[in-house]
Parts: C-alpha cells; sequence; structure tokens
C-alpha cells in the first residue's frame, strides 16, 4: 500500500520547471508572459546578471493572459526577457518564540543581517479573520499600564482600539509605554512607513531593552516599496495570530494604519484601479476591515490591537480615520492642545471611547469614571467664562465643584514615560481623589 501511495505521488509530480519572461517594465509594476500563477503567489525573478539573487516579487493582476507583479525591493537589473520562476504559494515567514527580542523585516528576516534561529514553524502572512461565533466575548480587564486608559478607557483583553492622532503628539511614545507597562505575554510592534532615523530610536528610547525582551519588532520603512509597506502589516498580524494561537495574551502595536492605506492606494492606482474619495482606491476599503478584523479573540487566546492613525491637519472625520473608527471597538483621540500645554499623554478623554469599558469594569468603576467624565465636560463646557474671570464664584454649584477637582483630575491623568502604575492602584488613587473631596 505504501508503495502504491508513492507511485500515485511520482504520477502527479510535474518533473518540469516552467518560466514566463519579462515583456515590460512600467513604474513599480512588471508585466510578464507566463508563468501560470494566482493572485497573491510569489515568484521569482532571475536578472541578467546571474551573480544577483533571484527578486521577489507578487502577483497583483493579470493583463489578457500576461501577469502583473509587484516587487518586494527595488527593481534592478532587469530586463525584457529576465525569466520569472512561480514558487506556486503565498508568501510564509518563519515565526516561533526564538524570534522574541528580534528586528525583522517585512519578509520575516532579521534587521540586523543575522540568521534566523532554528526551530521556528513556517507561517502564512494571509489568513482568514476567525470565525465570529468562535470569539468569546471580552470579559477580562487588560492592564495597559497607562493611567487615563486604565481608568476612564479601559481596555478588555482581545480589544481593538485605534490612536487617532496628528504627528508630534506623542503616539510613537505612547506605544512605547504600552509595551513596557502592559501586563501581555507579548507585545509585537510594526513599524510601516517610519523614517529609517526613528526606527533605533524608538526600540532604544521608547521600547527600551525591557520592551524588547518581550516583543517582535516589524519594520518596513518609508523608502521600501509599497508592497513591503504592505506586508510588514500582515506579516506582524500573522506573527500575532501564532502566538494567540498558542494561548498567549498577546499585544499588537501598528504605527500606522493610515501608511498601510496609503501603500494599497500605491498598488491600486498602478494596477489601474479608479482614485475615489481623497485618491484612495476601492481594494483600500476592502483590505482594511480584513486586516482589522484578524486581530481580537479566539478560542485559544487574544490579540490587543492598537492602531495609530494619521489624520491629516488634525481631521478626525478624513476618510481612512473614520473607515478605521467603524471597524475597531474603540478610539482614543490624540489632542495637539493637550500635548501644547504639556498635557502627556495627549489622550483628549471626552472625545475618546472603549466601547468594552461598561461590560468589563465593575460598577464602582463605571460609576466614578462617569463621574470623572462629567466634572471635566462641565469644566471645558464653562473654561471661557472661567479663564477671562467672567464666572463668579457660588452661581452654580457643578462649575464650582468642577472648577475644585479639574486641577487635579488633570494633574492625576499626566504620567511620565518610565512611571508605572497597577490598575488597581490608579483606580484606588482615582476613588480617593472624588471620596476626599479632590485632594488625593
Amino acid at each position: 500500500m505504501m508503495i502504491e501511495d508513492y507511485l500515485l505521488t511520482i504520477d502527479k509530480t510535474d518533473p518540469y520547471k516552467r518560466y514566463g519572461k519579462v515583456s515590460q517594465v512600467v513604474g513599480i509594476m512588471i508585466e510578464s508572459q507566463g508563468p501560470e500563477a494566482n493572485i497573491g503567489e510569489v515568484c521569482l525573478i532571475h536578472s541578467a546578471t546571474k551573480k544577483r539573487k533571484p527578486i521577489l516579487a507578487e502577483v497583483v493582476g493579470f493583463n489578457n493572459e500576461n501577469i502583473i507583479l509587484m516587487p518586494y525591493s527595488e527593481v534592478t537589473e532587469i530586463g525584457p526577457g529576465c525569466l520569472v520562476e512561480s514558487t506556486g504559494k503565498p508568501l510564509t515567514i518563519k515565526v516561533g518564540r526564538g524570534l522574541i527580542g528580534q528586528v525583522v523585516d517585512s519578509l520575516g528576516k532579521p534587521l540586523d543581517g543575522s540568521t534566523l534561529p532554528s526551530g521556528l514553524s513556517t507561517y502564512m502572512t494571509e489568513q482568514t479573520p476567525p470565525n465570529p461565533l468562535e470569539r468569546p466575548p471580552i470579559y477580562e480587564v487588560n492592564q495597559v499600564g497607562v493611567k487615563v486608559i486604565d481608568t476612564l478607557l479601559t481596555m478588555g483583553k482581545g480589544q481593538r482600539v485605534g490612536l487617532f492622532a496628528g504627528s508630534g503628539v506623542g503616539k510613537s511614545t505612547l506605544l512605547g509605554m504600552i509595551a513596557r507597562n502592559s501586563n501581555a505575554d507579548i507585545n509585537v510592534i510594526a513599524l510601516i512607513g517610519e523614517r529609517g532615523r526613528e526606527v533605533r530610536e524608538f526600540i532604544e528610547k521608547d521600547l527600551g531593552p525591557e520592551g524588547l525582551k518581550k516583543s517582535i519588532v516589524v519594520v518596513a520603512t518609508s523608502d521600501q516599496p509599497a508592497l513591503m509597506r504592505i506586508k510588514g502589516a500582515y506579516t506582524a498580524t500573522a506573527i500575532s495570530e501564532y502566538f494567540r494561537d498558542l494561548g498567549l495574551q498577546v499585544n499588537l502595536l501598528m504605527d500606522s494604519v493610515t501608511r498601510v492605506a496609503m501603500a494599497q492606494r500605491e498598488v491600486g492606482l498602478a494596477v489601474g484601479e479608479p482614485p475615489t474619495t481623497k485618491g484612495y482606491t476601492p481594494s483600500v476599503f476592502s483590505i482594511l476591515p480584513k486586516l482589522l478584523e484578524r486581530t481580537g479573540t479566539n478560542s485559544k487566546g487574544a490579540i490587543s490591537a492598537f492602531y495609530t492613525v494619521l489624520v491629516d491637519g488634525d481631521d478626525m472625520n478624513e476618510p481612512i480615520a473614520d473607515a478605521v473608527r467603524g471597524i475597531l471597538d474603540g478610539h482614543f483621540v490624540m489632542d495637539r492642545k493637550l500635548a501644547e500645554r504639556g498635557q502627556y499623554p495627549a489622550i483628549n478623554v471626552l472625545k475618546s471611547i472603549s466601547r468594552v469599558m461598561n461590560q468589563i469594569a465593575n460598577a464602582k468603576h463605571n460609576e466614578i469614571a462617569k463621574e470623572i467624565r462629567a466634572i471635566m465636560a462641565v469644566y471645558e463646557e464653562n473654561s471661557e467664562l472661567i479663564n477671562i474671570g467672567a464666572y463668579k464664584k457660588g452661581s452654580n454649584q457643578e462649575i464650582d465643584r468642577a472648577i475644585n477637582y479639574y486641577p487635579k483630575i488633570i494633574h492625576f491623568l499626566q504620567q511620565d514615560i518610565h512611571e508605572f502604575i497597577t490598575l488597581e492602584e490608579a483606580i484606588d488613587t482615582l476613588y480617593r481623589l472624588i471620596i476626599n473631596g479632590g485632594t488625593s
């Protein structure tokens, strides 16, 4: 019986290698006559110079019977007639516990040029999101280690939130704080479209040696081809899924999903998609839910995801911000005005929301959070009158109370980069602040 199985396998084996050949290169796209390949498959383009390694490229479309490829690296020494070989499979990476503490590129290779450790498993970068009926509800609180989030925007294990911010308001610093202070088993950090200078700065300054010990960093800098930036997001998500399936609690921190969308726009325009809202192609709005829905809970573990969203001119209603906000389980708005007056983390509590806080925080915690929000809202509504001295003390009891509490609440919400406080300590401090009449 065993011999028959071997013979059957031999009969099915194709002993020939089939190649296509490059017919034209237009911009970032390569058109090839053959070989047979499907959308998403990886091909090898053999350059005219035999000493060079083959260039990896992915099938992204078709033109009549020709295949359209997009390379993972810069196109050099490629000319008409260069051979194109199909691998017959999509992009896979090597992943395992030996990868913890490493900084890798979008293909899962160490960025410092070293070799991967042995004992890693092969894993596909593109996976389907978990079945909705196989997602356990979120009931367990996730300690982030940032006071403003833990107390007023409490997160659950497996929740996905967006950090909406303009440039220069401290989002990278906040991600570093979360990576260091969170009680997750492992962090997977994706730096997509970052400036090359900022990568090492983030790893050494914001993340630090302690954070790197339990992290895997995936880097795709802004100078890399669009496909590499997109694959960086997919690779980081795939690594997170691998560790989630081992039963671990995973934090995925992606900076930023906006640059992933911009890279997809480049690909879409190159293959001939029509530009729609603000120049974004339809494929951008179709890949976002597929990518973001892969995180969260499943029957084995949970991925708590933090996606930063860059907003042009601090416009929170621009197309990508609007689309992402509708997919995720909460949004934290980082306010430039708060950053300008030195309040860090610069999260605007009144404009932010955690959609699962009511079901995971206890009644006492929810009551305190609502009271704090109410005090902050009253002060913000009357801040102009208060600041110009037009409000007369004693005119309104609620405003008097807000004036008394507000400075102390703001002082509590401020947190130094290297300050750490547990979830229980933060809630207890906030509770005492309210009970003791504005003194903590």
